[in-house]
């Protein structure tokens, strides 16, 4: 390793020699150390498996049952975490170390009120009346973007976009200002103006109170932008550390230099013209409103998301869908493949109007347009064997034996780079190949359209890369068109020829990716684009085995 983040100040986190094993024997953490000084944002950087969530989640002792650490020791502000007792744990939890998890839905009770548990840290850790508390919380979710902060704290937590909450996570977690600050992935499920707000919060709250953050995260745009070191670790091992712009500047470890290969660059926007012929799935002036619930007498009044959209799709084409959360990007992907009932308007498939027909009809539709969704373990049965949950897509197609549908499944299985996969159980594969089975159970029906509703956002950067390149090569193989949802601007410049930018169910702009990126006329999709985190490579001075020399947030 080139350099080691060391000191002796005995204020802040300190990492020493830690390592983490299961049940004593397989080590996933292999001699870590490293220090996070009040104020300081240090960045753990590396792929799934890296070791990097189970680093974040030893400082509060929250491992899993047979895991833990069996060498080094974590210090707070002098003292062992490591020996410290459970009462001792209890109190400095939430109210000097918070904790910001990946997955929003799996931290928020979904059978209690936003406001009840925002308050809980509050009520545990002051004396703060119940009047000071609403106030501090309202106050909070207000700093964040939530546009009805009030009506939050009355609703449940199913309301809300993955975007949405987690940033009622962070709230509940920067209510207490703690001194030191754990986001593991915070941003992950964020688009870039959400993630841009929720950073610069977190970043003045450290400023503001000397709080210390540890930032876990596989982008490296926001590591440019936010931190002031950073970790790379590999396998469990630290194998580069230093000063940020160090690292992205000169990066000194091979594997340091493949992840900064892979992240997506800014700077290319394909130039792809629109293909000829008819639309295969075309949205026509549709509207869609959720229910709100109802009050003793009467219902509320319904929420609009989609505000009389359209959008065609032609055969062969991919129109990237992008927008902040809750702009109805998702909800529209959704309404256009009959999973959601549209309130007005027409969808046309292949010319033919389906926003009414039963669900009996609809079996050749839903066998020619498939969906890729956003997290993959919860799309995939975990009791099934892989090459039976690809088949699965073919269930409806009585031309094909059994026989006939797992020898498609293999082929689909082995066009994705899993050949020999079929008989494993989703827990058996990595994030990066579960997303793999899901776009060859997509695949496997030779649909004409794949909607992918945010496919790469949980995964790091360099499978990020793969499954990109291989949606690119099966879709330029297959020719299936595609509605691709994201809000990785550097993504959807990679695969898309058409953009279409939406903002309060409405759409705001549309055109080729190259023209709205060189010269956005709406103020939304400029914000968008100035709040993207990139990395941008500066012309070499001198040669480097990467290219990567000048890079900059």
């Amino acid at each position: 390793m080139s350099e080691v983040i060391n000191s002796t100040a005995r204020q802040g986190l300190s990492i020493r020699d830690l390592r983490i094993a299961v049940n004593g024997g397989l080590e996933l953490v292999k001699g870590v150390s490293f220090d996070v000084k009040p104020g300081k944002v240090l960045a753990l950087v590396g792929e799934s498996g890296s070791g990097k969530t189970m680093i974040g989640r030893s400082v509060l002792r929250l491992l899993p049952d047979g895991i833990g650490p069996t060498a080094g020791d974590i210090l707070y502000d002098g003292k062992s975490l490591v020996t410290a007792s459970d009462g001792a744990m209890r109190d400095l939890r939430g109210s000097r170390i918070g904790m910001v998890f990946q997955e929003p839905l799996v931290s928020l009770n979904p059978a209690m009120k936003i406001g009840t548990q925002m308050a809980e840290g509050m009520r545990l850790h002051t004396d703060l009346s119940e009047t000071e508390i609403r106030t501090r919380c309202i106050d909070m979710l207000s700093r964040i973007r939530i546009t009805d902060p009030e009506g939050c704290l009355e609703s449940y937590p199913h309301r809300f976009s993955g975007g949405m909450r987690q940033r009622i996570m962070l709230a509940s977690v920067m209510l207490l200002k703690p001194g030191l600050l754990i986001a593991d992935e915070p941003t992950t499920a964020l688009d870039t103006l959400s993630e841009k707000d929720v950073l610069e919060t977190m970043m003045e709250l450290a400023n503001d109170n000397g709080t210390s953050v540890l930032l876990i995260t596989h982008n490296l745009g926001l590591v440019a932008k936010y931190a002031d070191d950073v970790v790379v670790l590999q396998n469990g091992e630290a194998v580069e550390a230093g000063p940020t712009r160090r690292i992205l500047d000169d990066p000194q470890e091979d594997y340091t230099k493949r992840l900064l290969d892979s992240v997506p660059r800014m700077d290319d926007a394909r130039n792809q013209p629109r293909p000829d012929g008819d639309a295969v799935l075309e949205a026509r002036d549709i509207t869609l409103s959720f229910s709100q619930g109802s009050t003793l007498f009467r219902a509320k009044p319904r929420k609009p998301v989609l505000k009389g959209v359209s959008l065609s799709i032609r055969k062969g084409e991919i129109v990237a869908v992008v927008g902040g959360s809750g702009s109805g990007k998702t909800t529209l992907g959704r309404a256009m493949l009959r999973l959601a009932d549209i309130d007005g308007g027409e969808i046309l498939f292949r010319g033919r109007d389906i926003s009414h027909l039963p669900d009996r009809e609809l079996r050749g539709f839903r066998r020619d347009c498939q969906i890729v969704f956003q997290d993959p373990f919860s799309s995939l049965n975990p009791r099934m064997r892989v090459g039976a949950i690809v088949a699965e897509a073919l269930r409806h197609d009585t031309t094909l034996t059994r026989a006939e549908r797992m020898r498609r499944a293999d082929e689909a299985l082995a066009d994705v780079g899993l050949p020999g996969h079929a008989s494993r159980l989703p827990h058996e594969l990595s994030g990066g190949q579960r997303q793999r089975v899901a776009i060859a159970r997509a695949v496997v029906s030779r649909p004409a359209l794949i909607v992918a509703d945010e496919p790469i956002s949980a995964l790091d950067m360099t499978i990020q890369k793969q499954v990109l390149e291989l949606f690119e090569r099966l879709q330029s193989q297959l020719g299936f068109a595609c509605i691709f949802i994201s809000h990785d601007l550097a993504a959807v410049q990679q695969i898309a020829g058409r953009i279409v930018v939406m903002h309060e169910g409405e759409i705001v702009e549309e055109g080729p990716c190259n023209e709205v990126f060189a010269n956005p006329r709406h103020d939304y999709t400029r914000q968008l684009i100035e709040a993207s985190p990139m990395l941008v490579r500066a012309e070499e001075e001198k040669t480097e085995p990467t290219g990567l020399k000048g890079i900059t947030a």
